[in-house]
């Protein structure tokens, strides 16, 4: 995969000895000014190892490639105060890069560093009789838009809905459904009616506590396998798996197992008696716990004194199962900023145990979800539910359309990969470590740096390249396209021209162009981004960042559009048509992929 950077570090590294390609490639940067070149070595880094002044070793650097002789990927270099300015050849970058994107097509920018490397991503694991609401947004967007990350550079992937199927909360709910509810209004209403319940018992224990030790009861014939307390926790999850698979469905997003809770209670003994064995068990107040003062944290509790087990016990048993079953070489966990400490100490708990692959176990946090402020809380009722954000997205991009392109082909489909689009766009476009405090506002607002946006972008190109096929083009007046933006009047980049025919060859081959003709700012800058695809995907898989790409495509929408305005494309120059049309695919090919690995759909017409 052709690199700038690192064909300069190569270039560079025989003048700098002691220093290693890649520490130099670490160290170029792109200067704020394009007039100051492509690229940029700061030397003053490398005055302590070389015992001279920047301004000496840029100059020597400069000397000693002058004397090298010529490259093809350099135009010249430039020692400035200090600094070694690159100025690359336009020509050549520009063939090289989209010759590649041409060439690669929708793995430009993949790997094969996972070859034969399996990562354990668990994400989304809402609460079972809980609603699907904006804060379970985050993990499960997050998780998903990894998955597909880590799947795209050579990664094979093991996606697990760690489901929160166990616990207290189901005393509670069967307490409540036999003083308040009904079979009918629970078929009714589906889990509606079980937040109703649930919510109704808090209210009620705040006025008769009691009523949480009736619940602690419950949960105790639960674990011990009372047939009326399975039975009515088996239907509550058939409830909830039935409503939060249909938000999958609508999200887009698929696991390859639903193993929540529940799934380890028959597992988990072996693993008591293991930190048993291991010395690493202590008794604290009635209750079993691992010591962790030396590591400056909490003990991490493993039993109650009731001799019942916690979220830490589960989860240590969890990774102790998926390593085995798995072999993975990472296991991430993607859940809220708050649970931090708790990762932390059944990690160490891993790392005690003696399992070298503690090393190999990732926390991946993010912000807290609120609204107005306050923390969403089902036991309160404060919750934004996901479906009625998504039905509400959805619905306002079918007026969109309805207004702005009555006659498109698909519309409900469409209306459903841009409404959710924006939903899922708007929850990665921040860092994830970042709190989010919703707004309908927000998430409804469809204009600026946004999903629709970027997939509008890819709709426009995928119509310049049909144009291209149907030897369409001149628009005679000013129009509106779909997402409201107006078109200049005779932009010619939708012309017609009696030429289709061999417009459509030109399309379909468009690799075969003459890069010297693509000499605008626009356009170079616009190779530029499309040749930092590759980076930002890795950065996102090191960082386990999706908004990294997130913002980039934000970033690659705009310089396509500028290029899009500023220039026609389908001019009858035939040379100058087929080279912008090279141009045209790559960044129609790099936004589709850089969409697929957040999550989002691709329409080619909107």
């Amino acid at each position: 995969m052709f690199n700038a950077k690192s064909e300069v570090s190569r270039l560079l590294a025989p003048g700098i000895p002691g220093i290693e390609p890649q520490q130099i490639l670490d160290m170029l940067e792109v200067p704020p000014n394009p007039e100051m070149g492509d690229l940029a070595l700061p030397c003053f880094k490398l005055s302590r190892i070389l015992k001279k002044s920047p301004v000496q070793i840029a100059e020597d650097l400069s000397a000693a490639v002058s004397k090298k002789g010529s490259t093809e990927d350099i135009d010249r270099i430039e020692a400035v105060s200090g600094y070694l300015n690159i100025f690359l050849n336009k020509n050549v970058y520009i063939k090289k890069v989209l010759s590649e994107i041409l060439k690669a097509g929708s793995s430009f920018g993949s790997s094969d560093i996972g070859r034969r490397k399996t990562v354990v991503i668990d994400y989304s694991s809402p609460n079972i009789a809980k609603p699907f609401h904006v804060g379970h947004l985050r993990s499960t967007s997050i998780g998903n838009s990894l998955y597909q990350i880590f799947s795209f550079m050579g990664y094979h992937c093991i996606g697990i809905n760690h489901l929160g199927d166990w616990g207290t909360q189901f005393g509670k709910l069967i307490v409540a459904y036999k003083k308040w509810g009904s079979e009918q209004a629970v078929r009714e209403n589906m889990i509606d009616e079980l937040v109703a319940l649930y919510v109704k018992f808090h209210k009620e224990a705040e006025k008769d506590p009691s009523l949480n030790e009736e619940a602690r009861k419950w949960f105790t014939r639960l674990e011990q396998g009372n047939e009326e307390a399975r039975s009515l926790w088996r239907w509550f999850i058939d409830i909830s798996m039935e409503e939060y698979k249909k938000v999958y469905e609508l999200l887009g997003v698929r696991f390859d197992a639903y193993t929540g809770e529940s799934f380890y209670n028959d597992k988990m003994d072996p693993v008591i008696e293991e930190l048993k064995e291991k010395n690493l068990l202590k008794e604290s107040k009635g209750a079993m716990v691992v010591d962790l003062e030396k590591e400056g944290m909490p003990p991490c509790l493993i039993l109650k004194t009731d001799g019942s087990t916690l979220y830490a016990t589960r989860d240590i048993t969890a990774a102790i199962y998926r390593k085995n079953t798995y072999h993975f070489d990472k296991c991430i966990y993607v859940t809220g900023v708050s649970q931090s400490l708790h990762f932390k100490q059944w990690f160490k708990v891993i790392e005690k145990m003696g399992y070298d692959w503690y090393k190999d176990l990732y926390h991946v946090p993010f912000g807290t979800v609120s609204i107005g402020g306050e923390k969403l809380a089902t036991r309160t009722g404060k919750v934004v539910l996901l479906d009625d954000i998504l039905s509400r997205a959805i619905q306002k991009t079918r007026e969109t359309i309805e207004e702005k392109n009555p006659d498109l082909e698909n519309k409900e489909e469409v209306a459903r990969q841009m409404g959710v689009g924006a939903v899922i766009f708007s929850d990665l476009f921040s860092s994830r470590i970042k709190d989010v405090s919703f707004s309908w506002d927000e998430v409804l607002n469809f204009d600026g740096e946004t999903g629709p946006y970027v997939q509008y972008t890819h709709a426009r190109a995928c119509s310049v390249l049909r144009r291209a096929e149907d030897g369409k083009t001149v628009r005679t007046s000013a129009e509106t396209d779909p997402a409201g933006r107006v078109r200049k009047a005779g932009d010619e980049n939708d012309e017609t021209d009696s030429s289709g025919e061999t417009m459509a060859k030109e399309a379909s081959a468009a690799a075969d162009f003459d890069s010297s003709l693509l000499s605008s700012k626009e356009e170079y800058q616009l190779v530029r981004v499309l040749a930092d695809f590759p980076d930002k995907v890795k950065q996102a898989l090191d960082d386990l960042e999706p908004s990294i790409l997130t913002r980039y495509l934000v970033e690659l929408a705009k310089e396509f559009n500028r290029f899009y305005h500023e220039h026609s494309i389908l001019v009858k120059e035939r040379d100058l048509r087929k080279a912008r049309l090279a141009l045209v695919q790559a960044t129609k090919t790099t936004l589709a992929t850089g969409l697929r690995l957040i999550g989002l759909h691709a329409p080619e017409k909107v």
